[in-house]
């Protein structure tokens, strides 16, 4: 899906450490590395000291806001949090970066959200005629304010965390600094990725186990939907709260959003990218001379219609590793340019030759068009398009930057017409019964196939935008 305008959600990364004061901030600096992929908009990281939560967050990537001397103000100290985004609610700008951290009558509060809360409209003008102000339009400030009113009201951190759960609806898997605690929270559906490892004694949270890796730490488990994991006093408790509700982690978080060498519910994500292009090269096969992906979200599942084809596997274009992720850019004509210059063909590789192009969807097709364009400008004899998904035809609510039907090629052409407007020689979709097929051994016994089906574990909005929160008209 090299170059459409679909954004992943965002990245969180936190640790509690055992002794009061540590360098937390360079663990959490890694670890977001780890997690670049899921956001570049924006990063931000907050630490917690003797009670205290400083933080420091900007527009960039983490290589460019955490300088060292970025790094270097930031005390040590018993735990820290950490964010990377992409603006799924609410505009990229520096107001809507994360963490969001703010000062109530109990004490100091800081947040990172992954996720969507399809009721942050209705909850927002609820609390602005409470006389709640907002400064930022995304929906992780209404969070903050609904935690903020319940804990005014109860015991503990804890216990409003948990009343909040009750009244937000959607994705979330957040993390929460409070001035003793540090608590670690999923969705009652698991639509988006939590989990635990230990870094020597430290404890550990990250959205997806790459990010535990590449921080040394070892991976424990995942969170499970609805669980709230406190952290405090050097000690771990957990409780599964609302375990009731249907479950629904989101599908293409395997399809595309985590990074391959990630575990996420008992799966590994490059082996079922793989089985996925197995499956393709079972249901939909074609005579061809060389399979190649799609860089770099088709070539897991190329690497599988491959092998289970016998196709030899090749590549077919030289990818700049230096030109930022095209989606990021707002016009489309800037998106087709980049293609352009982040994709060019390995000529003597595709002249004359049948290609079997893997990638992982289609969504607006602008992207797909140019990439066959290009191939056979090269010289390909032909051009077959297989994609490691079902049509992509629903609008998701909660954290994929889809939220126009009409802008779905799905929705406006059969696939016969999608295969002339694109210029393949043919066009294959996995089916959803192989796509279910592949998923049956994750730890979650349901997925969200919403984007594929238009139906969704929990009831959605008739209609929401991705920028709802930030013009509200009364």
């Amino acid at each position: 899906m090299f170059g459409e305008k679909i954004k992943e959600e965002c990245g969180i990364y936190g640790i509690y450490g055992m002794k009061d004061n540590e360098d937390v901030v360079t663990p959490v600096c890694v670890g977001l590395s780890g997690l670049q992929h899921r956001g570049e908009e924006s990063c931000g990281i907050a630490v917690n000291k003797n009670g205290i939560i400083h933080f420091h967050k900007d527009l960039g990537l983490v290589s460019e806001v955490f300088t060292k001397h970025i790094q270097n103000s930031l005390p040590t100290g018993k735990m820290a949090i950490g964010h990377v985004r992409y603006s799924t609610t609410g505009v990229s700008k520096k107001e809507n970066a994360q963490p969001m951290v703010v000062r109530h009558k109990k004490g100091n509060l800081a947040i990172v959200h992954n996720g969507n809360i399809i009721n942050a409209l209705e909850l927002k003008r609820k609390l602005e005629d409470e006389g709640a102000i907002f400064t930022t339009t995304s929906d992780t400030e209404v969070i903050c304010h609904i935690i903020v009113r319940e804990r005014i009201k109860t015991n503990s951190i804890e216990e409003a965390v948990k009343n909040t759960m009750r009244i937000i609806k959607g994705a979330y898997s957040l993390l929460i600094l409070s001035p003793q605690k540090l608590i670690a929270v999923r969705d009652p559906q698991g639509f988006r990725p939590l989990c635990m490892g230990k870094l020597g004694k430290d404890i550990v949270f990250a959205s997806e186990s790459c990010a535990l890796d590449i921080t040394g730490a070892k991976f424990e488990r995942d969170i499970e939907p609805g669980e709230v994991v406190v952290v405090t006093n050097n000690t771990v408790k957990s409780e599964k709260f609302m375990p009731n509700e249907r479950k629904g982690m989101c599908i293409f978080e395997y399809i595309y959003f985590a990074r391959p060498d990630s575990i996420i519910d008992g799966i590994n994500v490059h082996i079922f990218r793989e089985n996925a292009g197995r499956c393709l090269a079972r249901q939909a096969p074609v005579e061809a001379d060389i399979v190649a992906g799609v860089p770099d979200s088709g070539l897991d599942a190329a690497l599988g219609y491959s092998k289970e084809s016998h196709i030899p596997y090749d590549m077919v274009f030289t990818k700049s590793k230096y030109i930022g992720r095209t989606f990021i850019q707002n016009a489309q004509s800037k998106r087709k340019d980049l293609v352009a210059l982040k994709l060019n063909p390995l000529k003597e590789t595709v002249k004359g030759k049948k290609i079997v192009l893997v990638d992982d969807s289609i969504v607006r097709g602008t992207t797909i068009t140019k990439i066959i364009k290009t191939l056979k400008d090269a010289g390909a004899k032909e051009v077959h398009i297989r994609v490691a998904s079902p049509a992509f035809v629903g609008v998701c609510y909660f954290g994929t930057d889809v939220d126009k039907k009409d802008a779905l090629i799905a929705n406006k052409m059969t696939k016969e017409e999608i295969e002339k407007e694109i210029g393949a020689d043919s066009l294959e979709y996995l089916s959803m019964d192989n796509l279910k097929e592949i998923s049956k051994n994750c730890k979650i016994d349901d997925f969200c196939y919403g984007c594929f089906t238009g139906k969704y574990p929990i009831k959605v909005p008739k209609e929401i935008e991705k920028d709802c929160l930030e013009e509200v008209k009364y």
